[in-house]
């Protein structure tokens, strides 16, 4: 008889989506997004800034629904991309503090 596995697929993927070691709502960010979120904070900006030019373009056009669609998607995107920004922010200022050891 052999021993059962305790290395199952859902132990090794709360592994990797604990990895690298985040707290509170960081952990709904995905790993590999956590970490290069300068990059991606700045990404997510620029294609709010691309929305939101979208929905001004669909409104001088009277296509109220697409630019509504295009304001709502910009408006997500900014917001998403302040907040990784600021944890960018918060991350880096932690570190210049931190006590030499």
């Amino acid at each position: 008889m052999t021993p059962r596995n305790e290395n199952t697929a859902a132990k090794r993927l709360r592994r990797w989506w604990l990895n690298p070691p985040r707290s509170g709502l960081q952990r709904l960010i995905a790993p590999p997004e956590y970490r290069h979120l300068l990059a991606f904070g700045i990404a997510r900006v620029a294609g709010g800034i691309v929305a939101a030019a979208a929905g001004i373009v669909c409104l001088s056009y009277a296509a109220y629904g697409w630019a509504a669609f295009f304001l709502l998607v910009a408006v997500l995107d900014l917001a998403a991309g302040y907040r990784e920004l600021a944890i960018v922010r918060s991350r880096n200022h932690r570190e210049a503090f931190r006590p030499q050891s």
